[in-house]
This record gives structure tokens, C-alpha cells and sequence, in this order.
């Protein structure tokens, strides 16, 4: 039995992937936590590009990694799915597509263990802000913008212009 096509017209895929093209560096810069020692000295605010620059001075190969997940991979990823609507992407770069989905969504996993660690510790407060939010969205979005190309490759409707 074969499943229908995704229902969701090649034009909508290509500007929801547009979208988020221009959204994921919003969200690289937007707060994503509000982190204090003591809530009498006020919270600072966490963004993904003020953590790499901090992680950088510290520690930059867990810098590199986490750019890796929570930049290069979505980014890529955009790219390639992008690249997949419009009939363009070489079936040798396919598998590595999937790779990259799966390394964009380490991402979301990292700053929840942040959170999780900074609130067991006890010390300090930290407070989830906006970005984060619209981090994780776009993360979703992207993962299913993703399943919906791929199910539309599936089932063979291939990429209409």
C-alpha cells in the first residue's frame, strides 16, 4: 500500500524553510535563560552566541560542539532541505540530511541539561526566557518540515516547481 504524498503544497515547505532561515538567528541571539547567583543581584541573560562566547574563553572545544549543534546543523540542514524542494540537492547528500536533523536536535537537549544541573545545584536562580521558546519552535518546525519532505520523497511526488 502506498502513502499518499504530504498535503502540504512544495511552495508552503519552501517558505515555512524560508521562515526559519531568517528566525533560527533570532534565535541564536534571543535570551534563552535568566541565570543569578542570588535573586537580590538581579539575572543575567543567556543567549546561544553569548554562551559559545563564553564556552570560547573556557572551554573551546565544547564551543565548537555546541556551534556545531545549535548553528552549523540547523543552518545546514535548512540548506539541504531547501536544496531537496527545489529538485536540486545530489542524492549523494541525502543520508547526510538526515545526519544533520538529528545533531540539529542535540541542541535543545543541551540547554535543558543546563537548566536541569543549574536548578539541582540549588545555587542561584535561572529562568526560562523567550528564545528559548523560540528555539525549541523552530527546532520543531524544522523536524517537521523535515518529515513532511521526506515523506513527499517516499512517495515519489518529487519536487514541482
Amino acid at each position: 500500500m502506498t502513502r499518499p504524498a504530504s498535503p502540504v503544497p512544495t511552495l508552503l515547505l519552501r517558505l515555512a524553510v524560508l521562515l526559519l532561515a531568517g528566525l533560527y538567528p533570532l534565535a541564536w541571539t534571543a535570551p534563552l535563560l535568566r541565570a543569578g547567583l542570588l535573586p537580590v543581584f538581579g539575572l543575567s541573560e543567556i543567549s546561544v552566541v553569548s554562551g559559545l562566547v563564553t564556552l570560547w574563553h573556557d572551554t573551546p572545544v565544547l564551543a565548537a560542539l555546541v556551534g556545531l549543534f545549535a548553528v552549523v546543523a540547523p543552518w545546514l540542514k535548512l540548506a539541504g532541505l531547501y536544496l531537496q524542494l527545489t529538485g536540486r540537492l545530489p542524492a549523494a547528500l541525502a543520508a547526510p540530511l538526515g545526519w544533520l536533523g538529528r545533531l540539529a536536535m542535540a541542541d535543545i537537549f543541551l540547554v535543558a541539561l543546563y537548566v536541569v544541573i543549574a536548578k539541582g545545584v540549588g545555587v542561584g536562580r535561572i529562568e526560562i526566557a523567550w528564545g528559548f521558546w523560540l528555539f525549541t519552535a523552530c527546532t520543531l518546525v524544522s523536524i517537521l518540515v523535515a518529515a513532511l519532505v521526506a515523506r513527499r520523497q517516499a512517495a515519489g511526488a518529487g519536487t514541482p516547481a
